[in-house]
């Protein structure tokens, strides 16, 4: 049919009273009426459904709903070549004049009822059309936002809130998305910020998907008919004893692992093909396809049909081809489908795997991000994945999208998803994932520089917080935070009872207490510390003069034999013994006879005349600290010695005397009376309370504590938003909250960090530089690849080198002003590939372009890609000057090229005498 015929006859059916019978030629499911009922509601649906169960059909319907109203629909995608494959799935269904599309770079029939996007650009079209006060959706009835879990990525996921809170409440959304677990939530925080939302969820699959799992030995089931656990056939392999025995900490190998060859031949043997073979990695994928890429999986007449596409793909894109291996594979029926390979390349083998031509496609977990190549068999090759932290397992959610892309509606009575055995993973591991519930959708909501100058330049600072607050990372907060704040609560009321029943405690008075208490503490102990070296010192002295003492000399003596007090004595007899130690036979104040060594004199009076002892009898006393009590006659000299020692202070050690033990034992004795007289003295059980007042400051601590938490959580994105704002301030982009004109230039770029590449472009640093040169500059502010084999066989010029190294200093001082204010915003400068870029940008052939780099062609594609989009946005720039302006627009005319280019967009943009325009802006510049 032709195209004009096409459009007349579907117009037709579209100003037709809308019944969904005659729309579709199909009984539909329970859930996809209850979603089109909402919408005749004028409700927003959040539709959560299987993949492949059938949710782009609630899409369709909105779209036909909205045209017989006379209104439109935005159709949104978190990819570009999403939005590409939906621009020609619509095309054929709703008629090429019903059907635009909008990227950063390109621009076609804008006008169309349909107009297809990534989600970043509606988001850029909210905040360029509200600088106007006008409503950017004024004749659009619907927006669908398609796999909407795209939230859960981490670089994109913020453009899909911003887009929901931003959007005018006038708009129905319809939300399509995988299962998740927490699609309830996501409909609440919907309706809490856009308007009444009804989510509709179903579990059923209109085609079953029945497990299997592969091994060396065959392929099986790998659940029971429920499909709860584990098939009875199944066998968990364990290690062997002697493994167990050796000790070893590494995971033990599991049994052999099935051939690529093998797996293949089953699936054939039992018609389970086309399949996708997920491999987690681009080599793997190519690894694969030349492995099997003699074998034949079609017959003649799907391979003339395979060649003749070809020849039509050759034809429009000579310089996208791959190598003869995968020519030779494709005309086989195998394929490989990764970043790596060309876009142009990849819709080829797409369009050829939903025609049924291809048998095999080895991918990358991306082909399972929502590209609608739906298969009989799914192969997932390992369940575990390399990650930024290492290697892990795969996530439900993760399984599920890829398991969900078996099974062909209308074509298949099951889908078959076959998991493999490999060195590290077998069937329990395989159970686990298979029974798996979905995961939740976590908000990677985060504010950026760009968010708040477009915010600053439409609200106040209250209506921005407040804008902020209605993120789903604040609503799943307050979720979380629910508990938290009754134990909080909860703390408070506990931290409450302790203080009534010591409220009538004069806290303070017993806070002096225990700090004098602490105090005396630690001078006591200084106190033994000195005295032992002063004791140490004085010990060496005594023991020197105790080898000229005689007979009948009074000392004073330390030991534990009696009680460790400081005792008056006389020496009655030195005993030398054989190893030259000299022993002390004494007879203390106290009538006891005791034999110490020398060491344990603490004091001897020389002064004091010596007693007379020669008429003793002396006991016989052999083992040094043994005792014997005295008898009547040495009674008088033990009377002799008390009355010395009550004249002469022999009860103080001699250590003691020295002058600072004095002093430090006169600060105790004065802490210790000081002590005596503090009114908490007299109190009860002093230790009851210090517990009780220790109780309460850990609970003050704890409280404080959850307090802050409960804020950082609550608050963390107003914090981070304020702290954007001194960063912006110090490099002139506001004047009291209000962007300058330096500032709504920054606002209206998009990239990881709109201040340094408006600095940048904003420093002159890039003004004098050639078209050629610019481009080179722009991809080294605009992306980087890290990658340890990076290499390019092109140098960069030498004007564009020094323009970038004349950016570092700009590098440095943001960087600087960042780490000031706990900012951590990537800052892109990376010079690698700017030789690349500019060999491009001259007219480099591709051919010779990918010989000369590590680089896989898509990864090229989409650095070039990258770089065209920022220079897209430089002559929206308003405080760059108009020599840079223009020279963007040219390098872009340069780089805008095949495969940059798609070649379609190339011919529709000359059927259409298209000029390159900012879809974001085109109108408000228009205007």
């Amino acid at each position: 049919m032709a195209s004009s015929e096409r459009d007349t006859s579907e117009n037709e059916i579209l100003q037709n009273n809308l019944n969904p019978e005659q729309i579709f030629p199909f009984a539909l499911d329970e859930f996809q009426l209850k979603a089109i009922d909402s919408l005749n509601q004028g409700h927003s649906v959040v539709v959560s459904a299987p993949t492949g169960s059938g949710k782009t059909l609630i899409g369709e319907y909105a779209i036909y709903r909205a045209i017989s109203h006379g209104s439109k629909v935005f159709y949104t995608t978190p990819l570009k070549a999403l939005s590409n494959q939906k621009l020609r799935d619509f095309r054929n269904q709703f008629g090429s004049s019903n059907v635009g599309l909008l990227t950063g770079d390109l621009s076609l029939n804008r006008e169309a009822s349909i107009l297809v996007m990534t989600t970043e650009i509606f988001r850029n079209m909210l905040y360029a059309a509200a600088d106007r006060n006008d409503d950017p959706l004024l004749d659009i009835e619907t927006v669908v936002l398609d796999e909407c879990h795209y939230m859960n990525d981490a670089h994109r996921g913020t453009v899909w809130e911003e887009s929901i809170i931003h959007c005018p409440k006038s708009v129905q959304f319809v939300a399509l998305s995988a299962t998740v677990a927490n699609a309830g939530q996501l409909t609440d925080w919907i309706e809490q910020v856009h308007g009444p939302t009804d989510l509709i969820s179903s579990d059923l699959r209109p085609v079953p998907l029945e497990f299997n799992f592969c091994s060396a030995k065959g392929l099986h089931p790998l659940l029971n008919d429920k499909g709860t656990g584990l098939h009875p056939n199944c066998k968990i392999w364990r290690p062997t004893k002697s493994h167990k025995k050796r000790g070893r900490l590494s995971k033990p190998t599991q049994p052999e692992a099935p051939s690529l060859g093998f797996v293949i031949s089953k699936l054939a043997e039992r018609n389970m093909l086309p399949a996708i073979y997920f491999i987690f990695s681009r080599r793997g994928c190519d690894k694969a396809v030349k492995t099997i890429a003699s074998t034949c999986l079609v017959n003649q007449e799907e391979r003339k049909s395979i060649q003749d596409r070809f020849e039509k793909y050759v034809i429009l894109n000579s310089e996208g081809l791959r190598d003869d291996l995968h020519i030779q594979a494709l005309f086989n029926g195998v394929a490989s489908h990764h970043a790596g390979v060309l876009p142009a390349w990849k819709e080829l083998i797409e369009e050829l795997f939903q025609e049924g031509l291809i048998k095999v496609v080895f991918a990358t977990e991306t082909l399972a991000a929502g590209i609608n190549m739906p298969a009989r068999t799914t192969i997932i090759s390992t369940l575990s994945k390399r990650s930024d932290n290492g290697h892990r397992q795969l996530m439900g959610s993760e399984f599920l999208q890829m398991a969900g892309r078996a099974g062909r509606r209308g074509l298949d009575s099951r889908g078959y998803v076959v998991t493999l055995q490999t060195r590290f993973e077998g069937v329990r591991e395989a159970g686990q994932l298979a029974t798996s519930p979905a995961d939740p959708l976590i908000s990677q909501f985060t504010p950026s520089y760009g968010m708040v100058l477009n915010l600053l330049q439409r609200y106040e600072l209250d209506k921005s917080k407040e804008l902020i607050e209605r993120s789903f990372s604040r609503y799943l907060a307050s979720l979380d935070l629910v508990e938290e704040e009754e134990e909080l609560s909860r703390l408070k009321e506990e931290f409450k009872e302790y203080k009534n029943f010591a409220e009538d405690i004069p806290w303070s008075d017993f806070e002096r207490y225990e700090k004098i208490k602490s105090h005396l503490k630690e001078e006591r102990r200084l106190l033994k510390i000195l005295q032992k070296q002063s004791a140490d010192t004085l010990s060496n002295e005594l023991i020197s003069a105790l080898e000229f003492a005689n007979n009948g000399t009074l000392i004073s003596l330390k030991t534990s034999q009696l009680r460790g007090k400081v005792t008056p004595a006389v020496i009655i007899q030195k005993i030398q013994k054989r190893d030259r130690h000299t022993q002390l036979l004494c007879l203390t104040d106290e009538n006891i006879w005791i034999l110490i060594a020398c060491k344990e004199v603490v004091s001897l009076y020389a002064d004091l005349t010596c007693l007379d002892v020669s008429h003793l009898t002396t006991p016989e006393i052999s083992r040094p600290g043994e005792i014997h009590h005295g008898d009547s006659l040495s009674n008088e000299i033990a009377s002799m010695i008390s009355n010395l020692a009550q004249k002469n202070d022999m009860r103080t050690a001699q250590y003691d005397l020295a002058s600072e033990v004095l002093s430090q034992a006169k600060l105790v004795k004065s802490l210790d009376d000081e002590l005596l007289i503090q009114p908490a003295h007299r109190w009860g059980d002093k230790k009851k309370l210090k517990r009780h007042r220790r109780k309460m400051d850990e609970l003050g601590i704890e409280i404080h504590e959850r307090e802050e938490m409960l804020y950082d959580r609550s608050n963390r994105h107003w914090e981070t938003f304020l702290s954007l704002i001194k960063v912006l301030n110090h490099f002139g982009c506001l004047d009291d909250l209000n962007p300058t004109e330096i500032g709504r230039s920054i606002g209206s770029l998009r990239g990881e960090n709109e201040l340094w590449l408006g600095l940048v472009l904003m420093s002159g640093h890039l003004d004098e530089l050639t078209p050629t040169e610019l481009a080179g500059v722009v991809q080294s502010i605009a992306t980087e690849v890290n990658r340890p084999d990076l290499w390019s066989g092109f140098i960069p010029s030498a004007v564009a080198d020094e323009a970038f190294n004349d950016l570092s200093n700009i590098r440095r001082e943001l960087f600087r002003v960042q780490e000031r204010f706990g900012i951590e915003i990537p800052i892109l400068w990376s010079s690698e590939l700017m030789g690349l870029v500019e060999a491009w940008a001259r007219g480099s052939s591709w051919t010779d372009l990918i010989s000369n780099t590590s680089l896989d062609e898509g990864d090229v594609v989409r650095i070039l890609r990258r770089t065209n989009d920022l220079l897209s946005q430089i002559p929206y720039c308003e405080s760059v000057s108009r020599q840079l302006r223009n020279n963007a627009k040219a390098a872009m005319k340069l780089m805008d090229r095949f495969p940059v280019r798609e070649a379609e967009d190339i011919n529709q943009a000359k059927e259409k005498n298209h000029e390159l325009t900012n879809p974001a802006t085109e109108r408000h510049n228009g205007d």
